[in-house]
């Protein structure tokens, strides 16, 4: 029964949590040199921007987790599905005047048959070729859209989307923020309960063993690869979905940020920093690393540190520098991510408890053998 205490206080304080989310726009509270926004005010325009896309990447990492921490594949190529969710979207909304709700089914529909031919022809190589040929097929669709065939995808400059025809929730401007806060914030907890609902129920279990040892259950009869296609979908849905919520927030789309490289190594990125396999380490990891990146181009712009010394200045002024920096800090003495050192600091204490019961037990019984 402790495993079932465990997860109810666990879903009580997710659910605390959102709730707390969700009310942060009422909260005209001053917070200086913490909030990554232009202004230090919680509920601004730009906090709440900054924080819409904290909780965008966070979704796609809880759903990446569920192929690398839970399956144990090592996927490349979630830019892939992120930008499939960004450019389809755009084009059937911006291009072919299409209303939100068809156009955000047909994105998912695309992004599931992608998702079913890549995830099919990756998973036929084990180990390192699975990953390599997931990078191969995201950064085919790179050049596509680099390549802007047929003027769909308008090259370098990207597309803007154009919201004249999508509903109050989801359009882009500035007085909108709050709602697209909260779209984005649906958008994680929707991805959160997928994943957890995965990950609880019997195939969640499974996806651990394969994990594990895969060939264990291949001995025993078990058809892994249809478990390993299942979560590469789910993951990539996710992502699309993502991308989508990206594209209502920023209002842009360029083949930079939805479709290279860095964006499936920065997704990778989240789920180490917070602890891979653990559901909620990958959430707590893209927040960190998110709020971080936007903080830190927040901290290199501020005009008071250019009287700074260079050996100070320098570094300050390269966010990515110093973002790699920490990560490969965090890496090496914190090994397992934020969940890991959850996990050890727990460990740790339930074994000193574990010898002060039996400290005590051989206390009284040389007391009892001695009178």
């Amino acid at each position: 029964m402790s495993w079932l205490r465990s997860r109810y206080r666990s879903a009580v304080v997710a659910t605390v949590v959102f709730l707390a989310l969700a009310l942060l726009p009422f909260a005209g509270w001053h917070v200086p040199w913490i909030l990554p926004g232009p202004v230090d005010i919680l509920n601004s325009t730009g906090t709440l921007a900054a924080l819409a896309i904290c909780f965008v990447f966070a979704g796609v990492a809880v759903g990446y987790d569920l192929i690398f921490g839970f399956t144990g594949l090592l996927s490349l190529g979630q830019a892939l599905f992120f930008g499939i969710g960004a450019y389809v979207f755009t084009i059937t909304v911006t291009d072919w005047n299409w209303p939100f709700f068809p156009a955000v089914a047909v994105t998912i529909a695309v992004a599931l048959v992608v998702a079913l031919i890549s995830g099919a022809v990756a998973l036929r190589v084990p180990g390192i070729a699975f990953a390599m040929v997931t990078l191969a097929f995201a950064q085919a669709f790179y050049f596509a859209v680099e390549s802007n065939p047929h003027n769909l995808t308008g090259g370098d400059s990207g597309l803007s989307l154009n919201d004249a025809r999508l509903p109050f929730f989801a359009q882009g401007a500035v007085s909108n923020t709050p709602n697209l806060y909260w779209v984005a914030l649906g958008f994680l907890f929707v991805s959160t309960m997928v994943v957890w609902m995965v990950t609880a129920s019997e195939t969640g279990h499974l996806l651990v063993a394969i994990r594990e040892n895969e060939r264990r259950l291949e001995v025993l009869g078990v058809r892994t690869y249809g478990y390993k296609l299942l979560s590469v979908v789910i993951s990539s849905v996710i992502a699309a979905g993502g991308g989508i919520v990206y594209v209502l927030l920023i209002g842009t789309v360029l083949p930079s940020s939805v479709a290279a490289t860095s964006v499936s190594i920065s997704i990778v990125i989240m789920v180490v920093l917070g602890g891979a396999g653990t559901r909620w380490g990958a959430l707590g990891g893209a927040m960190v690393y998110e709020y971080l990146q936007q903080y830190l181009n927040k901290v290199s712009s501020e005009p008071s540190f250019a009287n700074l010394p260079a050996v100070l200045r320098v570094p300050i002024s390269q966010p990515q520098f110093l973002l790699g920096a920490l990560f490969i800090v965090f890496v090496i003495f914190v090994p397992g991510g934020f969940a890991g050192l959850y996990h050890r600091r727990k460990a740790k204490a339930i074994g000193a408890a574990g010898d002060d019961v039996a400290r005590r037990t051989i206390t009284g019984l040389f007391k009892k053998h001695a009178a």
